[in-house]
This record gives structure tokens, sequence and C-alpha cells, in this order.
């Protein structure tokens, strides 16, 4: 089925629906034509969109970048127009504008789990699951679940983090639901809380989070790309997916690195939000291309 991008005719019709008839939402997530999670080549490229429900809309040099919803509905369905893209990765809020909008036929809907560390927060590694739930998502069709979890090993709060993530792998797993745990060991930096990218500090962090809950059957993994990405994946058997991150200043520098980790055991591909849906040059449609190529080749995501 193609998909097509929202008119301004299809953005009032969605506001209107959720005034007149919110039982019409439901009722989309009912209908959606949904396909197998693997695909033709077991190899995922997911666009994320679930930073707004943290607070976090800056990209780049604005603030607000990700906060216009047409906007970024707009992008987003730009991206899964392309065949090479598989699916997108967001709050409960943005998933339900897509399905509305007939933006997830034949794509994957990754639920976004805990959004409750709001970025900049005096709480923000007691990240409370405030989104998705595995009932929810079962009860809609939603295909995966994704988790954050930052381990700082001086904020009490962590405890609490991990013992709830704990209880959303066993919650997914029950549901016959995967579910993409992305963790970071994480320090208070100046008021703030910074993710350590070392490849001992993702290491470590693989190493808590795949043993959370009573089975890792259903666990994979959401991994940032540092150096030594050798040693990093050599810590885990578990299926793992590369995260983007924020937009570098160098995006040729950033897609070599993509490429090289894509080709690593046990890499079954990327999740990328604001570098690839918010391009530096504005082309959303280019950098999906070239991403996409990296993922499943240059003949196959153009198929």
């Amino acid at each position: 089925m193609t998909i097509s991008l929202p008119s301004s005719d299809a953005f009032t019709r969605l506001r209107d629906l959720r005034f007149d008839d919110p039982n019409a939402i439901p009722a989309a997530w009912a209908a959606r034509s949904r396909r197998p999670i693997g695909g033709a080549d077991s190899r995922l490229f997911i666009v994320a969109a679930d930073h707004p429900a943290r607070g976090a809309n800056k990209v780049g040099d604005d603030p607000l970048a990700m906060a216009d919803r047409e906007d970024l509905l707009t992008r987003l369905a730009t991206a899964l127009q392309h065949p090479g893209v598989d699916g997108v990765l967001a709050s409960p809020d943005i998933l339900d504008d897509l399905v509305v909008l007939g933006c997830l036929e034949d794509k994957l809907a990754v639920g976004s789990m805990n959004r409750g560390g709001l970025a900049g927060s005096s709480f923000e590694i007691d990240d409370r699951f405030t989104g998705h739930t595995a009932a929810g998502m079962a009860r809609d069709g939603i295909d995966l679940a994704k988790t954050l979890l930052r381990v700082c090993l001086d904020d009490p709060a962590t405890a609490s983090a991990l013992a709830a993530n704990a209880q959303a792998v066993n919650d997914c797993r029950a549901a016959d639901i995967p579910v993409m745990l992305e963790p970071f060991m994480s320090e208070w930096n100046g008021g703030k809380v910074r993710n350590i990218l070392t490849p001992e500090a993702v290491i470590a962090s693989i190493g808590v989070a795949q043993a959370l809950g009573t089975s890792s059957s259903h666990t994979w993994l959401k991994i940032p790309v540092v150096d030594d990405m050798e040693r990093v994946l050599a810590a885990t058997t578990l299926p793992t997916l590369l995260l983007g991150g924020e937009r570098s200043d160098d995006p040729e520098a950033t897609f070599r690195s993509w490429e090289h980790a894509l080709s690593l055991p046990g890499v079954r591909g990327l999740v990328i939000g604001r570098s690839i849906v918010y391009p530096a040059d504005g082309d959303v449609s280019a950098s999906v291309d070239r991403a996409a190529g990296l993922v499943h080749g240059a003949e196959r995501a153009h198929a």
C-alpha cells in the first residue's frame, strides 16, 4: 500500500475526528495491515520520534524543532513512504496520529514505554513508565516496544528504574512483544544527565540491561555507535539495533560509522531520529534513502 503525505485537509479531519469520534482511533488500529517483524532480509530501519514526549524538542540550534506536530508528521510520512523504512518508534499520541493518517500500513509500529524522565529535570533518572504498556500494545497490535534505561550509580532513583525496566521485560514477554532496551551508563554533570559513551561504559550497560527480567527471550538492545564496536558487540547475543543520537556536524562521518557497525555480528539495523528526520540540509528523502541503503543494500532498499 502506498503511503501518501498528509494534506492540510487530512490534518483538519484528524483534529475533528479526535473531538467528534475518538473511537475511530482504536478502529484504525484494528483495521491496520501488518507485516512480519523481520521482513524479507531480517534487517530493520526504524525512524524514531519519541523525543517530544520527554520534552526534548531540540534539533541543532532550534530548541523547538520537533514541536510543530504537522511538520513532524509530514517528515515522518515522508520517511515512511520509502520502501526501505520498516517502521516508526514513537509515543502513543504520535502513533495514533500516524495510524489515522494511514501512514502505518504494512509498517512496524514501535511503542515507547517510559517517557517520564523529562529532559533537564531533577528526576530525569527516575524514568517512569508513562507511555505505552504491554497490554495496550497487545490490544492495538503494536509490533515492538522500546524502553530507555539510564544507569547512574550516584543516583538512588536508578534502583527503581532498573526494577521498572525488568517488569517491562516480563510484561512484554507475556504479551509476546519484543522489547528494545536502550541502556546507558550515565552521570550527573553540571546539573544535567550525561550519557557516558566509552566502549567500557556501553559494554557495562549492555550487561545490566540484558539480564533484566525473568527471561531474555523477547529482549533486544538499542545501543549507540561508539569506538571499538567489535568489542562492544561481543558483549551480547541479543538482537541489536544501532541508535542515531543527535544530529552530527559531520554527517559523512556518521554514515561511515553506521556502515561499519552494521557489518558486525548481531546488528540488525538502525533506529534513527533527529539526524534523519531533521537533516542539516533539509532533504529528508535523501537522508532516508542513504540510511535505508546502508541497512538493506541499495537494491533491496528500493524494492
